[in-house]
């Protein structure tokens, strides 16, 4: 273990104690529960998981699909606590299922605009919800535009004790961060309890955490008809939906930062025997949350040792420390959430996808989607723009007229390189995608629109370097237009033909087709006779 890794963790530990205690009350549970969660989260993530920046504990978004599932159950706060613990075991097996089926591929459907838009929406979301708790109010809204409205109509009970304690300690944390090896959430949190001891802050109105319980008990098997446990397993899909969303595109975001390589099927696996962990000591959901993952990267960890040390430091601080706890400031608890997600306001990102013309409104859209409608929602919106942008992509493919390089064998974009010039009789085209059902008749229509508009060609190239293979579809497109072309006085020569796509050829296609097919465009054009 590396120096930096034991700073860190002393310094996230600090942030995780005041976090799991606002997660599990957003939740409606004891405040117990969020903290053996982190503890058992981070200890069998750092054993199983590969982000070294991951901090797998109950996070705010998960907290809130868990107390909207809790609430469209009926029952005392028993039955809650039994069922959130139902509903942890049953996220848990399906993040196993998904390992096991390797399932972590359609991780690759978010793309990275989409991953720097979400951290940025998810960002502003997370410290938005911090400023009732820094102005000493409280203000219940399910979304950040309630919150607003909410928080300016409670404007004249702002409470000036809690808004300076909440401004000093941001200010300190923000200072801190000049000294990287100094614990600067653990230090501030210190002085916070110390502060609301020596100055007998809740007398000046400033609200305190209060008495936690963090008393681990044996695990039990919960007893549950089969119709709630049929209602629990419906509520558990968003919630594996949620963890699944705010961990990739947390370990992902940060991975992408530093040039870190993750394996999605192992994340999965790795997220499944957290969230299994955690059910064992009834805890809450787990997540690698942005704002704890944050701090892990701005406090400088090096590995998965700075989870092993944040939880042991969260297990101390729970277990020795309970009494002082309870002094801890609720404004600073917001001000050590709203340090650590500073850094994540960075538009730079966003800005470089603008400067590209590439993909940027895909960002925009997950930053707003997440602002808009919730982390869930925001996330599944920018997904769906992604696969809409790759499928108009896919279907609408530019189509590349190639030409030679004097006497070189390289053909080349003659829009690019107007020195590039085709053989005589010869027009050479490339598609600038694959082949596929969805774009294959459109496309080799739009070539023979371009070769009639040319008198005089005897010869057609077609150039598939893009197709690997080819459906039926497509493969029934090619066939017709050859006929097409033959019809019309030409022959169609195809360049750079795939192996697998040229077996293919041979099985269903006429049989000279194949000795039309080239690796090269240099051969097709020679077999013409097009060769200087």
């Amino acid at each position: 273990m590396r120096r930096a890794d034991l700073f860190a963790g002393i310094s996230v530990a600090g942030l995780m104690l005041p976090e799991a205690v606002a997660y599990a009350s957003i939740a409606g549970l004891p405040p117990g529960r969020a903290i053996l969660a982190a503890i058992v989260g981070c200890l069998v993530y750092a054993m199983a998981g590969r982000s070294r920046f991951a901090i797998v504990s109950p996070t705010s978004a998960s907290a809130a699909i868990l107390a909207a599932a809790l609430g469209a159950m009926h029952g005392d706060a028993a039955m809650r606590g039994v069922i959130a613990t139902v509903a942890v075991a049953m996220a848990g097996g399906v993040f196993l299922i998904a390992r096991l089926l390797r399932l972590g591929g359609l991780t690759g459907f978010v793309a990275r605009p989409v991953l720097q838009g979400f951290a940025f929406g998810l960002a502003i979301t997370i410290i938005l919800r911090q400023l009732p708790a820094l102005a000493g109010v409280e203000v219940a809204a399910p979304d950040i535009f309630r919150l607003a409205i909410g928080l300016a109509r409670a404007a004249p009970d702002w409470d000036i004790a809690s808004i300076a304690t909440g401004l000093v300690a941001l200010g300190l944390l923000l200072g801190l961060r000049r000294l990287p090896r100094v614990p600067g959430a653990f230090l501030v949190l210190v002085l916070g309890i110390f502060a609301a001891r020596a100055l007998d802050l809740p007398a000046h109105g400033v609200a305190v955490i209060g008495a936690i319980d963090v008393t681990p008990s044996w695990p039990v098997l919960p007893e549950l008809p089969f119709r709630t446990l049929s209602r629990v397993a419906q509520l558990v899909l968003p919630l594996v939906l949620i963890l699944l969303a705010e961990s990739w595109g947390t370990m992902r975001a940060l991975a992408l930062r530093h040039g870190d390589m993750l394996e999605p099927n192992r994340e999965l696996g790795a997220l499944g025997l957290a969230n299994l962990a955690s059910a064992l000591v009834q805890g809450m959901p787990v997540a690698a949350g942005f704002s704890a993952g944050s701090a892990s990267e701005a406090a400088g960890a090096a590995s998965r040792w700075t989870g092993v040390v944040a939880a042991l430091g969260l297990a101390a601080l729970a277990f020795a420390a309970t009494p002082l706890i309870a002094y801890l400031p609720r404004p600073v608890l917001a001000a050590v959430v709203i340090a650590a997600l500073t850094h994540a306001l960075n538009l730079a990102p966003l800005m470089r996808l603008w400067r590209l013309d590439r993909d940027q409104y895909v960002g925009i859209a997950a930053a707003l989607g997440v602002l808009l409608f919730g982390v869930l929602d925001g996330m599944l919106l920018a997904i769906a723009l992604s696969v809409i942008a790759l499928i108009r992509r896919l279907a609408t493919p530019p189509l590349i007229q190639l030409g030679r390089l004097g006497d070189s064998h390289d053909y080349v974009d003659v829009e690019r390189h107007p020195e590039a010039v085709a053989p005589p009789g010869i027009a050479i085209w490339r598609p600038a995608e694959p082949l596929f059902f969805a774009n294959a008749e459109q496309v080799l229509g739009s070539v023979e629109q371009k070769v009639r508009a040319q008198p005089g060609l005897r010869a057609v190239v077609l150039s598939l370097e893009e197709s690997f293979d080819l459906d039926s579809t497509a493969l029934d497109a090619l066939i017709e237009f050859d006929t097409r072309l033959r019809k019309s006085g030409m022959t169609l020569h195809l360049a750079r033909v795939h192996d697998r796509a040229r077996d293919l050829l041979g099985a269903a296609g006429p049989d000279d087709i194949v000795s039309r097919s080239f690796y090269s465009v240099d051969d097709a054009v020679a077999s013409i006779g097009g060769t200087p």
